[in-house]
């Protein structure tokens, strides 16, 4: 019933909507009628003192008296309609018809296109129950509105907050999602992913600016994991921003000492160095043997598996001595020469390979952090 009622004020209101603009033209109207009775009323006065004072004819100013009164009695007409301040479906056709289409014409026409594509017999569904309905086959606007009403009435639940966090990311919704990712930090606890994400929502937010709060964010998640690569990659970006161009170049070097050269974020960290005019290089699959070749002899006789992995390491061994070589190359001997226990040789190879990359502070980083874990070189 309560939607009949509605109906019935909404018909109202597009009657009025055509109606009280009606009224008001025809009483501004009445207004200028008024005036005009006023005006043809001061006329006939005029004509009479005229003819009193001889300046006009009897014959003249019969015709004028006549075609004033004339002028007179559809003023003061029109006054009276306009004075009545009523509306109805007398008066003049395109006005009848305009009024007949608002009072009967618009609720015949609304109610005849609900009928016919309306659903008048379906039960009311409340805000209440359609949010407690299953959530099956329900849209991902309507779902998150259900979280959002959960959270509502609990604020406190830590879980929602970080499960709803991710979902406004995907929606484009970044502000939120950060809101979202505070909350679940503030209730659950800070960890590494939780810090990253809220910057990382703080900083798309910001048309991709780091904020200080971004970066307070990233910097908490690097105390917390160290070797993270995520929030030390927007650490590397703010200083970028920032104009710290030597600190930035450091902080892009070290993570891109980490890589291994075929990560997602790899690719990013040489554009920001190449922004900054330092140029790197993508290492190639390097020949010589793998820790994979030298485990994969372990099946054959001592002799042959001896043969065979001494032929692979002199073999790279030489050609780095010759030709010189790509960091990956000197790590990959260094790691054979290892594996083999041949310690003389890796120390000589760890000392070659610094001096072979004394140019490149890149890969000489990557050579001394190899050294170090293998406990060579020093």
């Amino acid at each position: 019933m309560s939607i009949w009622i509605v109906f019935a004020v909404l018909t109202a209101l597009a009657a009025l909507a055509v109606l009280v603009p009606l009224m008001r033209a025809r009483r501004r109207a009445a207004s200028a009628a008024l005036h005009d009775v006023e005006v043809y009323k001061a006329q006939l006065g005029e004509v009479e003192r005229d003819l009193e004072r001889g300046l006009v004819t009897p014959e003249a100013a019969e015709a004028a008296r006549t075609e004033i009164a004339r002028r007179l009695l559809a003023a003061n007409r029109e006054a009276e309609r306009g004075a009545s301040g009523t509306v109805s479906v007398s008066g003049s056709g395109p006005l009848r018809a305009v009024q007949l289409v608002a009072i009967v014409g618009v609720p015949a026409l609304a109610l005849g296109a609900y009928l016919a594509t309306g659903s008048p017999d379906l039960p009311d569904q409340p805000l209440q129950a359609r949010l407690e309905a299953p959530a099956t086959g329900r849209s991902l606007e309507e779902l998150v509105a259900r979280v959002e009403h959960q959270l509502s009435r609990n604020p406190s639940d830590g879980r929602g907050w970080a499960v709803l966090a991710p979902v406004y990311m995907r929606m484009g919704r970044a502000e939120d999602a950060a809101a979202a990712y505070a909350s679940a930090i503030r209730l659950l606890g800070s960890s590494p992913e939780r810090e990253t994400d809220m910057g990382e929502a703080l900083v798309i937010a910001n048309k991709g600016i780091v904020s200080a709060e971004a970066r307070a964010a990233f910097e908490r998640a690097v105390k917390l994991d160290p070797e993270a690569v995520k929030p030390r990659f927007f650490l590397a970006l703010a200083l970028t921003q920032e104009n710290r161009k030597d600190e930035a170049i450091d902080a892009w070097q070290a993570l891109l000492a980490e890589a291994k050269g075929d990560e997602p974020w790899a690719e990013a960290v040489r554009g920001q160095l190449a922004g900054l005019g330092v140029e790197t290089r993508v290492a190639s699959a390097p020949p010589g043997p793998t820790r994979e070749d030298v485990e994969a002899a372990a099946g054959l006789s001592d002799a042959g598996r001896a043969q065979m992995i001494r032929g692979m390491v002199d073999q790279l061994d030489t050609r780095l001595s010759e030709e010189g070589g790509s960091p990956e190359e000197w790590l990959r001997l260094m790691q054979a020469l290892s594996v083999l226990g041949d310690t003389q040789r890796l120390d000589a190879a760890v000392k070659r390979a610094r001096l072979a990359l004394k140019d490149d502070p890149e890969g000489l980083a990557r050579i001394d952090a190899a050294a170090r874990d293998l406990g060579a070189g020093s």
